[in-house]
Parts: structure tokens; sequence; C-alpha cells
């Protein structure tokens, strides 16, 4: 095979042999999802079968914000249509704090999804690496997609107690890089990025449907006040527990609807942890617990 060249091209020599699913991890602003569109296009070029799992639910690249997204990648037309997912899966909040467990479930899921029919997996993850959060979040992803290679980005030293906890409880084979030629993006910048992702899936118009009382996980209480939902983010659940999209809650008239673009095949709704304004698309975390019981 002729030598690669081009940014991270030794990376790239080494991760085109590797089978099952290489994580990406590291800060935000390494280079990750970048890294991630060359690692699939060499796979793509080199004729394997290849996927994309985004876990990065702030600022995804496959799918809207607060879900997990799968892509299959199939041709060049693929990657250049990276937004529109194959599954998704519903996280509920753009910050892994507070749901790690859904979190780490939906990438674990849609990695099995892609296992059936992908022999080559890149799986990115979110910024946060450090903190108890951070490194429970890649404690568990690594611990349960089992990958092959985890690929750290990083500029000086921040990951090397996340690196370290990974190869002493996981054995987990460890490629270190630098970025390269990466723009940082600014707070502002991010946050103007993932209002457009939601107005992309929420913005126009919007179908509106009532529901009742029992088609939410997790369920209400008996004597809840349905109005305090107004404003709430939900995922769009079929019969088989997939993400079909997002929606939002509205109360109108004394009575309750979700306002999404997914009704047609809706069996359920998942209550997310953010609050949505369709004005702005700008959002506000809530906690489930206190929104449901007052505590």
């Amino acid at each position: 095979m002729a030598s690669r060249s081009g940014p991270y091209a030794s990376l790239r020599e080494r991760v085109i042999g590797e089978h099952g699913v290489v994580m990406l991890i590291g800060p935000p602003d390494t280079g990750k999802t970048t890294l991630a569109r060359l690692l699939l296009a060499d796979a793509l070029n080199a004729g394997r079968d290849v996927a994309f799992v985004d876990a990065d639910v702030g600022t995804p690249t496959v799918g809207p914000p607060a879900c997990v997204g799968l892509k299959f990648i199939r041709s060049r037309a693929d990657l250049d249509q990276m937004g529109t997912a194959d599954e998704l899966r519903f996280v509920g909040s753009v910050q892994p704090q507070g749901v790690v467990l859904p979190h780490v479930v939906a990438a674990v899921d849609l990695v099995e999804v892609a296992k059936k029919e992908a022999g080559f997996i890149i799986l990115d993850t979110t910024g946060l690496v450090s903190g108890v959060v951070g490194q429970t979040l890649k404690y568990h992803l690594m611990e349960l997609c089992n990958p092959a290679l985890v690929i750290a980005m990083q500029r000086g030293g921040e990951m090397e107690p996340t690196i370290g906890m990974l190869r002493r409880f996981l054995s987990a084979r460890v490629a270190k890089v630098s970025p390269d030629g990466v723009t940082p993006l600014g707070p502002l910048e991010r946050a103007d990025i993932r209002t457009k992702a939601f107005e992309a899936e929420l913005g126009g118009a919007l179908e509106r449907w009532q529901v009742g009382h029992d088609v939410f996980a997790p369920t209400l209480p008996e004597a809840f006040d349905e109005s305090r939902l107004d404003g709430t983010l939900v995922g769009v659940q079929d019969k088989k527990g997939r993400c079909l999209g997002l929606g939002v809650m509205q109360w109108a008239d004394s009575a309750l609807y979700v306002a999404t673009r997914h009704g047609d095949q809706m069996n359920g709704l998942r209550l997310g942890s953010l609050r949505i304004d369709l004005d702005t698309f700008s959002t506000a975390s809530i906690r489930l617990r206190e929104l449901m019981f007052g505590v």
C-alpha cells in the first residue's frame, strides 16, 4: 500500500487496518469530527463496510442535538450528507451531566446496530473528558463498546488522567494525537451552531398532535399538572424504541399537544431535560425530578 499523505497520515495508516470500533475522545475543538471524516473516507476507499456513531449530543454531525445518531457510509454522497441519520436514540440533553445512563445506553445500542452491517465503526464522543461526569461517561463507553482502538486528541496533557484510567482498568489501546490545523470555536459560535441545528429539526410549520397522560417515559404522576410540560423537548418514539426525531410539548386550551414532524409513526414520547423556545430555539436545562415531583 502506498504511503498515505495529508493530515494525520501515520495515524490513518494504522487505523485503516483496524476492525470493529474506533473511539475518538478529546476536548472541544481538537478536531475529532474532522479526523472522523478522514477515517471514514479512508475506510470507504479501501472497500470496507463503514458506519459512524455520533455521540456528541451538543454539536452533532449526524442528526439533531440531544440525540445519538447512526449513519452508514456506503458512498461519497453519504459523507457529504452526514446530517441525515439512519437511526437515532434520544438522550434529551446537550450536556452529559445528569444523563450519563441514557447517553451510554444510546451509544452502545447504536454501535450494536452498526455492527450488523459494518465491520469498521467510528464512535465520536462529547468534548467533556475530565471530572467525574466526563471520566465516568468515557469509562462506560469504553467498557461496553469495547473499541479496538481509542484515539485521544489533546493539545497538552489534559487527557492524561482519562487515558491512564482507561489503560489501567480496561486495558485500552490508546493512540495520542495532537490537533492538526484546527481553529477553535468560541462558546457563542458553538451555541449558534446548536441553535441552527435545533431550528433545522424544529423550525417552520410543525404538525400538532394532542396527546394523553399515558404516552410518556418516564410516566407522569397521577395528579401531575400537564401545563408544566409546556416547552419541554421530547423524543418521538416508535414501537421498537427508536427515536424518530424531536418534538416540543405545548399546552393550549387546557389540552396537551406535541409539535413535531414525526407524528405519523409516533407511539410514545420520552421527556427530555431541556425547554426550548420555538421562536429563538434557545434552550434551558430542567431537572425532570423537580419538574414532576417538585423535589
